[in-house]
C-alpha cells in the first residue's frame, strides 16, 4: 500500500506486497482507515502538541512511521496528557493521548472489538455499536413500571481504580492478537503528565478519554458487574452505560440484600462504591403510595420521578418517568448564556441559525425523545433572547416585542415552505438564495422583511388576555391555558403532560423555528400499561 499526498487528498493507492520481514503482520491499511476515523472525530493535541491538521501535513510519513514501528515491535506510546474538564463542583481528570497513539488505539480497537463486542450483555449500552444511551433510558423506564425499587450505583473514580492484573487476563482471554496483547499493555502502564509538567506512573486505571478505554472499561465491568449479576442474581435486571449502573428489584428487603452483596463483590475486583451517590430508590407514582427518602434518581441526563400523564382514555394519573434533569437544564442554560446571542448584532439571522442549530438540534433529539416539557420550557428562554436580539438590531422592533416575536415566526413560517427547510430547520428565507448572497446582500434582505411584517403582522398570539396581563407573566400565564392533543412519537412509548401549549403558540422560534413543534409534537405519547 503506498501513500501519496501529503494534505486534503491523500488516498490508500493499494494493499500491502507483504510484511514478511516485520515481527508483527499487521495491514498498512488498518493504519489507513484507523487515520480517518480519528481524524473524523478531532480532538486536541496531546502532550507533543501535535494537531490533526499538523498530523496531516505529513500524513505519508507519520502513518508510515507508525505502521513500521508497529510491526517491528518498537513502538512505545508517549504519556497522556492530563486535561481537568468541570463535573459538579469539582473537576474530572481526562488523559489525552497523542494524534499517533489515537491512531495506533483505532487501528487495535478495530481489530479486537467485533469479538469482545459479542460477548456483552445486552443490557450494557454505552460505547457499543448499534447501541445508544437513549436506548438505556427507554429500558430504564420499562423497569422502573415493573420493579418498585431501584438500587442506583454510582461507581467511585472507576476508570482511575481499574486493576491492571484483572483486565490483562480478561485481554488474554479475548484477544488473539499478540500484538494487539503487547500495546494494551503498554497503553495501561503509560505515564500521566500532570498540568505542572510532572510525569505520574500508573499500575492501575486507564486513562479516560483515550480511544480504547471505553472498550477495555466494558470488557472489565463485564466480569466485573454484568456476568456476576447474570449468574448469580438473574430475578435482577439492569442497565448500564460505562460506569453508570442502575439495578431494578421487586422489594426494599431484595434491594437492600443486592446492594450489600454488590459492595463485596465489587471490593473483591479492586473497585469501591460511592458512600453518598448510591442509593436505594423508590419508584414512587399514583399507585405506589408508600413513603421513603429517596423518590428520584438521575439517569444519563434524565431524572426519573412522578409526573402527571394521561392514558389512553384520557384519564389523568401519576406515572414513573424520565424528563430531562435540572443538571442538564442548567449545563444548556451556562452554554446558551455564554454565546451572548441577544448581543451578537453583528450577525445576521442564516448566521446565528449556523451558530446554534447543531447544538439545539442535539438537545432536542435526546432531551426531548421522553416527556419533552420540562425542554420545551427551556426553549421558550432561547425564543426570548432572539426577540431581545432582533430589537437590539433593528431600531423598527425596539421597544416592540410582541411584534419582534411576529417578525421572527414569520419569517420562520416563509423560510419553512423553502425546499432546503424540509426537516423543519431555519437555513434561510426562502427564494432569497442567501447562502450566494453577499453580507449587504442578507443585510438588504433582512431589512426588506422587517419593514414588511413590522407592526402589520397578526400579533404572536401572545397579546393581553383577560386576566392574565402583559409581559413575560402574561404570556406564562397564557401558556397555561392553551389546549392539548396526543400525539405519537415513533416508537417511543412515553406519556403527555396534562397542560401543553398548542401549536399556535409554540412553533418555538428558535431561529425561526428551529424545532417545528405542533400540535402533534407538542403532547406525548399515551401510555402503554399492557408494555
Amino acid at each position: 500500500m503506498t501513500l501519496s499526498g501529503g494534505d486534503h487528498r491523500t488516498t490508500a493507492m493499494r494493499e500491502d506486497s507483504g510484511v514478511d520481514a516485520k515481527s508483527f503482520e499487521i495491514p498498512k491499511r488498518l493504519i489507513w482507515e484507523a487515520w480517518k476515523r480519528v481524524a473524523a472525530n478531532q480532538g486536541g493535541p496531546g502532550v507533543d502538541r501535535e494537531s490533526i491538521e499538523l498530523f496531516r501535513n505529513r500524513l505519508a510519513r507519520n502513518l508510515y512511521a507508525l505502521w513500521n514501528r508497529m510491526s517491528s515491535g518498537s513502538y512505545f506510546p508517549q504519556p497522556v496528557k492530563e486535561v481537568l474538564v468541570p463535573k459538579g463542583d469539582g473537576f474530572r481528570p481526562l488523559g489525552i493521548p497523542t494524534i499517533t497513539d489515537r491512531v495506533a488505539q483505532m487501528a487495535v480497537k478495530s481489530m479486537v472489538e467485533p469479538g469482545i463486542d459479542a460477548i456483552f450483555h445486552s443490557s450494557s449500552f454505552g460505547y457499543r455499536p448499534n447501541k445508544s444511551a437513549k436506548q438505556a433510558v427507554a429500558q430504564a423506564r420499562r423497569n422502573c413500571w415493573r420493579y418498585d425499587w431501584v438500587v442506583d450505583i454510582d461507581l467511585k473514580s472507576f476508570f482511575d481504580t481499574i486493576d491492571h492484573e484483572l483486565l490483562r487476563r480478561a485481554v488474554e482471554k479475548h484477544v488473539t492478537e499478540p500484538w494487539a496483547r503487547l500495546y494494551i499493555r503498554r497503553w495501561l502502564e503509560s505515564p500521566v503528565q500532570k498540568q505542572t509538567g510532572e510525569l505520574v506512573a500508573r499500575d492501575r486505571g486507564t486513562p479516560q478519554g483515550g480511544v480504547i478505554s471505553p472498550l477495555l472499561a466494558n470488557l472489565f465491568l463485564h466480569y466485573a458487574f454484568d456476568r456476576w449479576v447474570q449468574t448469580e442474581h438473574p430475578e435482577v435486571p439492569f442497565e448500564r452505560y460505562a460506569d453508570d449502573v442502575v439495578c431494578h428489584c421487586k422489594t426494599k428487603q431484595q434491594a437492600e440484600k443486592f446492594l450489600s452483596v454488590l459492595r463485596e463483590r465489587l471490593t473483591a475486583c479492586g473497585l469501591s462504591l460511592h458512600p453518598e451517590k448510591t442509593r436505594l430508590v423508590y419508584c414512587k407514582d399514583g399507585r405506589r403510595r408508600e413513603e421513603h427518602t429517596h423518590t428520584k434518581f438521575d439517569f444519563l441526563g434524565f431524572s426519573f420521578h412522578a409526573r402527571t400523564v394521561q392514558d389512553r382514555e384520557g384519564n389523568l394519573f401519576t406515572g414513573f418517568g424520565p424528563a430531562v434533569s435540572q443538571k442538564a437544564l442548567t449545563r444548556m442554560s451556562k452554554a446558551i448564556k455564554s454565546m451572548d446571542l441577544n448581543r451578537s448584532t453583528s450577525l445576521t439571522l442564516p448566521e446565528l441559525a449556523r451558530r446554534i442549530n447543531p447544538m439545539v438540534r442535539g438537545w432536542v433529539n435526546y432531551y426531548g425523545a421522553f416527556y419533552p416539557e420540562p425542554l420545551k420550557r427551556f426553549l421558550i428562554r432561547i425564543d426570548l433572547r432572539l426577540g431581545r436580539w432582533a430589537r437590539n438590531k433593528y431600531k423598527r422592533l425596539r421597544g416592540h416585542k410582541r411584534q419582534s416575536w411576529a417578525w421572527l415566526k414569520r419569517l420562520s413560517g416563509e423560510s419553512r415552505r423553502g425546499p432546503a427547510c424540509r426537516h423543519g430547520w431555519f437555513n434561510a428565507p426562502h427564494g432569497t438564495g442567501a447562502r450566494e448572497m453577499g453580507e449587504a446582500s442578507r443585510q438588504r434582505h433582512e431589512l426588506r422583511m422587517l419593514g414588511r411584517h413590522n407592526l402589520r403582522v397578526e400579533p404572536y398570539n401572545l397579546q393581553r388576555r383577560r386576566g392574565h396581563g402583559s409581559g413575560l407573566a402574561g404570556v406564562a400565564a397564557a401558556m397555561r391555558k392553551r389546549p392539548r392533543g396526543p400525539i405519537s412519537n415513533g416508537n417511543a412509548t412515553t406519556t403527555r403532560q396534562a397542560t401543553a401549549p398548542s401549536s399556535s403558540y409554540v412553533s418555538m422560534m428558535i431561529i425561526g423555528s428551529i424545532i417545528t413543534w405542533t400540535k402533534d409534537q407538542l403532547s406525548l405519547p399515551q401510555l402503554n400499561l399492557a408494555t
